[in-house]
């Protein structure tokens, strides 16, 4: 039998057989009823992750990766006449903004550095400032460091200066504390192949309903726009080709979520893996990159072993059948990260802790 790659990268991640085999479903046409019937079957089963956004969201299905579903949440609901906030203290915060000013829409950013939290304090004398901020954006789960952000307080910043909240959950959607109700967000954006367990090539978006009978979109292109894929997937079609194939899989990855207990029992099972993870690899020596309490259930990131580069590490754990993941930016040489999404079963994380200890500290 062939050893299976353990993906330990924050997405893609290893699929189990039962998603394997959806992706194997007849070839489709996506302007066919039976693919409109998938389509509505999936935006009601991403509904139900996060049971609070079934009355008060619409959940928009995209083809592309979780970027894709972040731009076309910001190209389609950042105002080209009011300022964007945007936190920042990673990657992913940093790409908003990026993304925002190719937009050509008015944006502000509080920065830190990339291992510290959101900077709250800046963010309120930002928001008491200045009257043109009417929408805040950030990351729930900054994976560039493995980093959970206190969106609850951000969010209640939101509700008293009554500007709009918008999240990339990218990282975090089915792994982790969604509060709908409590932050009331006016978008979520999140990808398929993350806590999901599904394969790359489909994204969506969680929209207030509200938005589309209230609000105006705001896209200056033709296929970043919420709007346009809202009103066409009301019966299930969409305005453009959809990822056939990686839609079948996206439904059984939901239905096996389902079965296993919902993202309560998703995220239990990645913060024991996690914290089996951590605590491991600081008894070889391997320092964490961040304090225990700050992670993600999901992800976890680490100074690089004394005498080790990353890609002598990577190399060593790719030869037993693991692939881990690099720092980025700043951080590209100093550390490394292993994700904890996917298909890893306990003899899988007791064999990587073993070459830890034989092969890299030993």
């Amino acid at each position: 039998m062939t050893r299976r790659t353990i993906l330990l990268n924050p997405g893609p991640v290893t699929l189990t057989e039962r998603v394997h085999n959806a992706l194997l479903q007849e070839d489709q046409c996506h302007r066919e009823p039976e693919f409109a019937e998938l389509t509505l079957d999936i935006k009601e089963c991403l509904l139900r992750v996060y049971p609070q956004a079934q009355s008060q969201y619409e959940a928009i299905l995209l083809t592309g990766s979780g970027t894709c579903a972040v731009e076309t949440m910001l190209n389609t609901l950042a105002p080209q006449d009011r300022t964007t906030l945007v936190m920042e203290n990673g990657v992913y915060g940093e790409r908003m903004t990026a993304m925002l000013r190719a937009a050509g829409r008015p944006v502000v950013t509080v920065p830190v550095t990339w291992t510290a939290p959101m900077d709250l304090d800046a963010a309120e004398r930002l928001l008491r400032k200045d009257p043109e901020i009417s929408h805040v954006v950030a990351v729930h789960n900054e994976t560039t460091t493995g980093r959970l952000n206190d969106i609850r307080a951000l969010a209640n910043l939101c509700r008293q200066y009554d500007k709009e909240l918008m999240l990339d959950a990218v990282s975090g959607f089915a792994g982790e504390w969604l509060d709908f109700h409590g932050w009331q967000p006016l978008a979520v954006a999140a990808t398929a192949n993350k806590c999901l367990h599904g394969a790359p090539g489909v994204s969506f978006v969680l929209v207030r309903g509200t938005q589309f009978t209230e609000g105006k979109s705001q896209a200056q292109t033709l296929y970043l726009d919420l709007f346009r894929y809202h009103g066409e997937q009301q019966t299930g079609f969409s305005p453009f080709t959809q990822a056939v194939h990686v839609c079948h899989a996206l439904r059984e990855a939901l239905r096996e979520l389902d079965d296993q207990g919902g993202w309560e029992a998703r995220h239990r099972r990645y913060r024991y893996l996690s914290t089996r993870i951590r605590a491991a690899l600081s008894a070889l020596g391997i320092r964490r990159l961040l304090a225990e309490t700050d992670y993600s259930a999901m992800i976890s990131s680490f100074h690089l072993p004394h005498g080790w580069d990353y890609p002598a590490l990577h190399n060593v754990l790719r030869e037993e059948g693991f692939v881990i993941y690099a720092g980025q930016g700043e951080l590209q040489k100093t550390i490394f990260r292993i994700a904890n999404m996917g298909d890893i079963q306990d003899r899988d994380l007791e064999r990587l802790l073993r070459i830890f200890g034989d092969r890299v500290c030993g």
